[in-house]
């Protein structure tokens, strides 16, 4: 019980200090960037599922009639042109009326019922604990513990029919309580902004909704498998849905480079081709990107190799995929590796500066050998003792302080690559 209220308490103060997050609050005239159901309203109206008039107003504070509210909870469940198969049966709803055909697909699914006096009521307020009812009806069932209605201050005022209904979707989230966290005001009037609240947080968490009331186009996740690739990966989820396998940012992926590279041979602007000579699939078994696909990437930057031993550095973004059924996959993705660049490593730098000192070794002791036999030919192992030393140490500082290496890659050697955004890969 206490871990249900601090997160009732936690929810609460994120709904009373909402961080704009949307830029669909730009074209909303009347909602600020600092109101409190801001980031929301902002979710329902650039998902259409609320939306403004033409001046780009949402109107946050005017109350929400049923058959808005109604019109509203089936774009969240995608079911907005759903086929009706049912007669009408209310008496105050007409053929003619403009939103006849919403009326019945929410009487079709069960969604939010008539009255008993066969009327439906559309223009009728939707009251707070009614939005609360229709959210828990159609979310799958759970436990619903009425005691944390105890809560909150007015928990007095809950009518009896709604108090599991409000315990069930205060357990799920899915609920409203401004601007005093501890109250619910069961009896007020849904305005636009709460309903805008409550919706978004119901699509937010669609997987709680039962089935029978989720549209058949509407997409859902299935499963969160993973891929291993690199240990220190800043993610390994992946979203298996109905509709598509989406990578999330963070994974990182192992590609081959297709032909060798040359760093001084190469410019902004280039493109570049990797491949990937497996299948990369999810450590559960989804195939995600088949065997010989292509990485298209586009040379950003090449800064050359610097005095004081300073390697090239190769700025590349890979931005496509191409499948080998011809299946292209948008794609942003760089070397992961410090500053997204590609660059030798330090082995390679070490035995270039090994190599100076070996062949500054070798030039020394040449050296010493020659001007010690010219005058005193008995004198060669005193030439080599000074001339090798010597030598080394005049390559080694050389090999210090001269310009770095290129950046050279043969066809097959593999690189890692971080996704700096989702990767959508569609079924």
């Amino acid at each position: 019980m206490k871990k249900l209220v601090a997160g009732l308490m936690a929810f609460s103060l994120a709904l009373m200090t909402s961080v704009p997050a949307f830029s669909a609050t730009k074209s909303i005239a009347d909602v600020s960037r600092n109101h409190w159901a801001q980031a929301e309203i902002a979710d329902v109206v650039a998902h259409n599922v609320m939306t403004v008039d033409p001046s780009g107003n949402f109107y946050p504070e005017e109350s929400i009639s049923r058959v808005e509210f109604v019109k509203a909870l089936l774009r969240v469940l995608s079911n907005q042109n759903l086929d009706v198969k049912i007669r009408n049966i209310f008496s105050d709803v007409s053929s003619s009326d403009p939103d006849y055909s919403d009326i019945l697909r929410s009487q079709q699914l069960g969604l939010v019922y008539g009255y008993p006096n066969g009327t439906f009521q559309p223009s009728r307020i939707m009251l707070r604990s009614e939005a609360q009812s229709v959210i828990s009806h159609i979310t799958k069932d759970g436990v619903a513990d009425v005691s944390i209605l105890n809560y909150f201050v007015d928990e007095e005022k809950v009518p009896a029919w709604a108090k599991k209904p409000y315990a069930k979707s205060l357990a799920y989230g899915i609920y409203v309580n401004y601007p005093n966290a501890k109250e619910l005001r069961p009896n007020d009037d849904l305005t636009r902004a709460e309903a805008a609240v409550l919706l978004a947080r119901l699509r937010e968490k669609i997987g709680l909704v039962k089935e029978q009331y989720v549209g058949s186009d509407l997409e859902k996740l299935l499963a969160v498998e993973h891929l291993s690739v690199k240990k220190n990966a800043p993610n390994n989820t992946v979203n298996i849905t109905n509709k598509r396998n989406i990578i999330n940012e963070g994974n990182v992926l192992e590609v081959s480079f297709s032909d060798k590279f040359k760093s001084e041979v190469a410019a902004a602007g280039n493109t570049v081709n990797f491949t990937n000579p497996e299948d990369i699939c999810t450590d559960e078994g989804t195939l995600l990107i088949p065997a010989g696909s292509t990485f298209v990437a586009k040379v950003l930057d090449v800064q050359d190799p610097k005095w004081f031993n300073k390697n090239a550095r190769v700025y590349l973004q890979l931005t496509e995929i191409c499948f080998p059924n011809g299946k292209k996959v948008d794609l942003n993705a760089k070397p992961f590796y410090k500053d997204y660049a590609l660059k030798e490593g330090p082995w390679m730098t070490t035995g270039k500066i090994l190599a100076y000192t070996v062949g500054g070794g070798a030039v020394g002791t040449g050296a010493g050998v020659g001007l010690a036999f010219i005058p005193s030919p008995h004198k060669i192992g005193t030439g080599i003792a000074i001339g090798a030393p010597v030598g080394a140490a005049v390559g080694l500082i050389t090999g210090l302080v001269a310009p770095g290496l290129d950046y050279h890659a043969k066809s097959g050697e593999e690189i890692y690559v971080i996704l700096c955004d989702d990767a959508s890969i569609t079924k």
